[in-house]
């Protein structure tokens, strides 16, 4: 009987610390989410993630939701010897919306190609694989993928950004990632150790984003 109750006792101890290991892991995820923020680029300085932290960040990419397990979406590196080539394309684009742009809005265009010591631009595939998923869907693969990075360059300590621009769309940028016809480019992502970060900006409530679906309405002969 003694031992009964003993092995009960310690049943009753396990089953508590899982508990508390659960909540401090809960509460632990939760603050790793609302800790991340968007540091601009500009403000993103080396050093960056290694190439063992490199491969992290990578890696939880493909934990992201994949309808069809299509893989939709890719990642390309940019690594500093190719950003000069990088700020060509950004000065390419510029010009081919706005061929009076100014020799300084050229150089602004690209100096935007030299930030943040780690630089990826995600592209998605939107005829890969099961045309049945659509690309919405896998845009929000891509979006999921997208923030497993975010959150674990967090973890790390590293700021992180996502950038767009009408230059995602120009045929200079097609051409030098090399995009296939029914590929496209959704942003860049860059990481680094942030040198000023903003003060945190308020946060919606769940009330602002969520609601409950009421009652059909009744239906008349």
């Amino acid at each position: 009987m003694d031992e009964t109750c003993s092995l009960f006792t310690d049943a009753q101890q396990l089953a508590g610390e899982a508990e508390t290991v659960e909540r401090e892991c809960t509460r632990a995820a939760a603050d790793l989410i609302h800790a991340r923020q968007t540091v601009l680029p500009k403000r993103l300085l080396a050093p960056g993630p290694d190439a063992d932290q490199l491969q992290a960040l990578l890696g939880v990419a493909a934990a992201a939701p994949d309808h069809g397990q299509l893989l939709p979406w890719r990642f390309v590196i940019v690594p500093r010897s190719e950003r000069a080539s990088l700020a060509e394309v950004f000065a390419q684009a510029l010009r081919e919306r706005d061929a009076t742009a100014t020799p300084e809005q050229l150089d602004q265009a690209r100096e935007k190609a030299h930030r943040a010591p780690l630089l990826l631009l995600v592209v998605v595939d939107g005829v890969r694989g099961d045309q049945a998923v659509d690309l919405s869907e896998r845009i929000l693969s891509a979006g999921c993928a997208v923030q497993n990075m975010l959150l674990m360059a967090t973890a790390m300590g590293y700021g992180s950004a996502l950038t767009s621009g009408k230059a995602l769309g120009s045929q200079a940028l097609r051409q030098r990632f090399d995009l296939a016809a029914g590929e496209q480019a959704l942003c860049f992502l860059s990481v680094g150790t942030v040198a000023a970060r903003r003060p945190a900006r308020t946060r919606p409530t769940v009330a602002d984003y969520c609601s409950t679906l009421g009652p059909a309405p009744a239906h008349t002969p």
